[in-house]
């Protein structure tokens, strides 16, 4: 389990705050961290479930740095567990604290009133956003990618035969491209049948519905008309820092490509989906 660190640095890290660009990169999953007035520091889970995706993105933190260098972007990331409460939930979402998640019971969440969650949201959640926020709005026309992972399968579920899955809302005009690229990009095909074994499956609105309201592409990038997209990777295909120095790498390419061939607003991208029928 991640060490809480100090007041002043434990909610969230920026990485190149400098770098010029539209490009943003957020992880909201990044650390498994909890406080040690919440829950005495581990929620009363073990160790073991604490290295679970119930409480945090594997890999993905690892990915999001790697992606940030290669595109010069600057990069926030959480420093709390996402059973601390969920920074990518809406505040009114009966998720944002959960206590019952794949299977696990979360003894330090079972009880929490109305109060306790108000002080998760206050010290936690919102400085979150507001660091994410302040990044975004240093920007002209910025581009937001976020950066999640996924578990290979869940308990009673069917194995998820995806490694990759693109989530978006119907502003489309950066997944659309992408998703086109991956799975027409042979270079990037093969890669990915060598390393997972399997042809790539690239899963669109997979494996989670691309859109939840006051979700952090909701707040930050769809309700300010803002080009985005989530990236979700199979997180056995992320594990070690090699792994994530080549997803990162590789997709920041494919971004790259993507955002050059992306309508400039979503108006010319419906206007063109029209001409199309």
């Amino acid at each position: 389990m991640s060490v809480f660190e100090p007041p002043e640095t434990q909610v969230y890290e920026i990485i190149g705050r400098e770098r010029p660009g539209r490009w943003v990169i957020s992880c909201d999953h990044a650390s498994n961290a909890v406080p040690p007035e919440i829950g005495g520091g581990s929620l009363g889970l073990t160790e073991a479930e604490m290295g679970r995706h119930i409480a945090y993105d594997l890999g993905a933190a690892g990915v999001t740095r790697a992606l940030a260098d290669a595109l010069g972007a600057p990069a926030v990331l959480s420093r709390f567990s996402r059973l601390v409460i969920d920074p990518n939930r809406g505040e009114n979402d009966p998720t944002l604290v959960m206590k019952l998640y794949d299977g696990t019971i979360v003894p330090g969440n079972r009880h929490l009133d109305a109060d306790g969650r108000d002080v998760r949201l206050a010290r936690y959640y919102r400085p979150y956003h507001a660091a994410l926020a302040d990044v975004l709005a240093a920007r002209a026309d910025p581009v937001l990618v976020a950066v999640h992972s996924f578990t290979p399968k869940l308990v009673g579920r069917r194995p998820r035969p995806w490694q990759i899955g693109i989530l978006h809302a119907e502003d489309a005009r950066l997944a659309a491209p992408f998703i086109t690229l991956l799975r027409n990009d042979q270079s990037f095909g093969a890669w990915v049948a060598e390393v997972s074994g399997v042809p790539l499956c690239v899963g669109e609105n997979e494996p989670y519905a691309g859109h939840l309201p006051g979700d952090a592409i909701d707040r930050h990038a769809l309700q300010h008309g803002r080009m985005n997209m989530l990236i979700e990777l199979r997180h056995d295909l992320i594990a070690t820092p090699t792994q994530q120095e080549d997803w990162g790498t590789r997709l920041a390419g494919l971004l790259a490509r993507a955002l050059h061939e992306a309508p400039a607003s979503l108006q010319a991208d419906r206007a063109a989906g029209t001409a199309a029928q």
